[in-house]
């Protein structure tokens, strides 16, 4: 009987221990494969990418919308903090910034209906010296994602968006 008390008591231990490292390890492995991919495997960070016009065959990371316009920058600020920057979508389109760090918790939600003249803020680590008087979002880590999105449901807005995006930055704080 005391065998296989120690035998229970061991499996226990042993379903603890793995279930805590996989729900502490997996949201890093993910966000490790997603900024790969979003980086187009060439370990780019700091700059924003700008994805198709989305089909039915799109499957970058997720699932998208076909009524959104993408684009993605994979931060990294290991050697200090970015100014992120999106403009305005044509005619008060809607749009939205998204940060997350790297163990995919969502850090920053930011959207044109909150800032209509577009969407600016510095980007740091705890620590890291921004200018008095920014908005600034605090990441938890080094490396992680941002995320916009942007309405365009049709061909023809899709290119006024996709236009519009390409003033966006995720660039080192200079100055």
């Amino acid at each position: 009987m005391n065998r296989k008390v120690k035998l229970l008591g061991l499996f226990v231990a042993s379903a603890i221990v793995g279930h805590v490292g996989l729900v502490l390890a997996v949201p890093h492995a993910l966000m490790t494969i997603a900024m790969g991919r979003i980086s187009g495997g060439d370990g780019v960070t700091n700059q924003f990418k700008f994805g198709p016009r989305t089909t039915k065959d799109s499957r970058g990371v997720v699932r998208p919308s076909p009524d959104l316009a993408y684009a993605s920058c994979v931060y990294d600020l290991s050697k200090g903090p970015l100014l992120v920057t999106a403009a305005p979508s044509p005619n008060q389109g809607y749009a939205s910034l998204s940060v997350f760090a790297a163990n995919t918790d969502n850090i920053a939600a930011l959207d044109t209906s909150q800032y209509p003249q577009g969407i600016r803020f510095v980007l740091a680590r705890k620590g890291q010296a921004v200018p008095a008087g920014t908005q600034v979002v605090e990441s938890p880590s080094d490396k992680g994602i941002i995320l916009d999105r942007r309405l365009a449901p049709t061909a023809e807005l899709f290119a006024q968006v996709d236009q519009a995006r390409r003033a966006d930055s995720c660039a080192p704080l200079t100055g």
